[in-house]
């Protein structure tokens, strides 16, 4: 498995937020992501429906929070 630190978890802090789980995890987290960096995004929804998405982060920088 994955060292807990290398896992982007945010439910304790909003709860269930479905389809904004995954931004909103993004946001929180950028500020520790370096371009490069490999990524695996994974939401799970109502019945059987799930998405995952590979990708490299390509992006320097931190938004204005």
């Amino acid at each position: 498995g994955l060292p807990a630190e290398k896992v982007m978890i945010n439910i304790q802090k909003y709860g269930n937020t479905t389809a904004g789980t995954i931004p909103l995890c993004l946001f929180d987290w950028e500020d520790q992501l370096k371009r490069g960096d490999n990524i695996i995004l994974a939401a799970f929804g109502g019945g059987f429906t799930w998405g995952s998405v590979y990708l490299k982060w390509a992006y320097d920088g931190q938004a204005t929070k």
